[in-house]
C-alpha cells in the first residue's frame, strides 16, 4: 500500500492485527553497549518461579533518548488527566547483564 501522493519526509505505517493485539509486560530490563540500547519485556506472574522474555527491542543510543522524552511527556500527560500514577513494589530481579536498569 505505497501512497505516491505522500508529502516528503512521511512514512506510512503498517499495524498487522496479531501486533495490534499487543503483548503483556509487567518488567523491563534494559541493558546498554556502545552503539545499542536493548530492551527486554517481561512478564512475572506471582508464585512462578520463572519467566520468559516476551519481545526484545534494540535501539540506537538516539532513539532511545527520544522514546525516554516521549515516554515522559505521555506519563506526564497522563498524570495531568487521571492522576498521579503510583509506582508500587518493584520485582527483585536477581540478574546480572552488566549495565541494566529496570522499568
Amino acid at each position: 500500500m505505497e501512497n505516491n501522493n505522500n508529502q516528503q519526509g512521511q512514512i506510512n505505517i503498517e499495524l498487522d492485527e496479531k501486533t495490534a493485539e499487543g503483548i503483556y509486560s509487567n518488567l523491563a530490563i534494559i541493558n546498554h553497549s556502545n552503539s545499542e540500547f536493548v530492551v527486554d519485556f517481561i512478564a512475572i506472574m506471582p508464585g512462578v518461579p520463572k519467566a520468559k522474555v516476551k519481545s526484545r527491542i534494540v535501539l540506537t543510543p538516539q532513539h532511545a533518548k527520544r522514546l525516554l522524552k516521549a515516554m515522559a511527556e505521555n506519563i506526564q500527560r497522563f498524570e495531568a488527566a487521571h492522576g498521579k500514577i503510583e509506582e508500587g513494589e518493584q520485582p527483585q530481579v536477581p540478574l546480572n547483564f552488566g549495565p541494566t536498569g529496570q522499568a
